[in-house]
């Protein structure tokens, strides 16, 4: 019944356009889709319960949980459109990349090699999409799937071949410019000695996987940026490896200042934690700086916006 004159209604209907989107598309094959995340479910839920007591529990891999979700936030935020393409199958591609995937998940899980374990759920999810939708379908979700890269744990071998140098870069760095700004600082390696206290750079603080959740932080950030000026994206790219060098530099020289002025307890307990935060901060503000100026250089060519959430 129509609102008396003069008075507001209560309940408007929504205007035209923007009515809410269903949860689920519509159409969707209830049977294939319960058994397809079952079957996800019983591969890879014992992987990620081992990851969540292991790996996922250290701070160098404190990540991976968030590149998780987004990832599959991701992918559920384009569930429509990834419904309204047209099945065009493309099996002689998708069903030799499954059997790939599955054999890598089995040679990861009985081997006890867990990079190979997760990884595969990628190479099994861009199966599955070739296999019931085809090409179009991947290339519509290739971001998310290609940001799942970033939770895969890395080899012991190279974090720690390229960890070393980088640990030394960061205190080298961080005790000349704490020296020239008159602390009394002094460096072995990676042991920082600042007046009567002595830290330890560890891998968290200036190691690989940091500049890794920076460098996927960044391509978040281009995603959702909607850029398609592939010089713009792959410039800023590059330029998010100083960058997370230098957000490190900060980190350490913060932690620095902490345990010379109030301790090492202050040094190791909450304000350690928050040192993290404010690495993640200070290399936002810098991508976003670089990515301005950038700005006068290349365009920002963005692609419009296609699907419902």
């Amino acid at each position: 019944m129509p609102a008396a004159p003069g008075r507001l209604d209560p309940h408007p209907a929504p205007a035209p356009g923007q009515a809410r989107a269903p949860l689920l598309p519509a159409g969707l094959d209830w049977f294939v889709a319960a058994a397809l995340a079952a079957g996800l479910l019983l591969l890879y839920l014992p992987a990620y319960a081992e990851l969540a007591r292991t790996i996922w529990a250290t701070d160098e891999q404190g990540h991976g949980p968030i590149i998780l979700a987004v990832s599959l936030g991701l992918i559920f935020m384009k569930r429509h459109a990834l419904a309204a393409l047209p099945a065009r199958p493309l099996a002689p591609l998708g069903w030799p990349l499954l059997v790939f995937a599955l054999l890598l998940y089995a040679f990861g899980r009985s081997q006890d090699i867990i990079m190979f374990e997760v990884g595969s759920q990628i190479l099994l999810l861009a199966a599955l999409l070739l296999v019931f939708k085809g090409w179009a379908a991947l290339r519509l979700l290739w971001f998310p799937l290609f940001f799942m890269l970033f939770m895969v744990p890395l080899p012991e071998a190279l974090v720690a071949a390229v960890t070393g140098p980088l640990k030394s870069a960061v205190s080298a760095v961080a005790s000349e410019l704490m020296y020239r700004a008159g602390y009394p600082v002094a460096r072995s390696g990676v042991i920082m000695n600042v007046g009567p206290s002595q830290l330890l750079v560890a891998d968290a603080c200036a190691g690989l996987n940091s500049m890794f959740t920076l460098e996927a932080l960044g391509m978040l950030y281009m995603n959702l940026m909607k850029y398609t000026n592939a010089t713009r994206n792959l410039v800023l790219a590059l330029l998010l490896i100083p960058t997370a060098f230098v957000a490190n530099i900060v980190r350490v020289i913060i932690l620095v200042l902490v345990t010379y002025h109030f301790g090492d307890a202050a040094g190791q307990g909450f304000v350690h934690g928050f040192a993290g935060m404010v690495l993640f901060l200070v290399a936002l503000m810098l991508m976003l700086l670089l990515d301005r100026i950038l700005g006068f250089f290349l365009p920002a060519q963005r692609r419009a916006h296609a699907g419902a959430a």
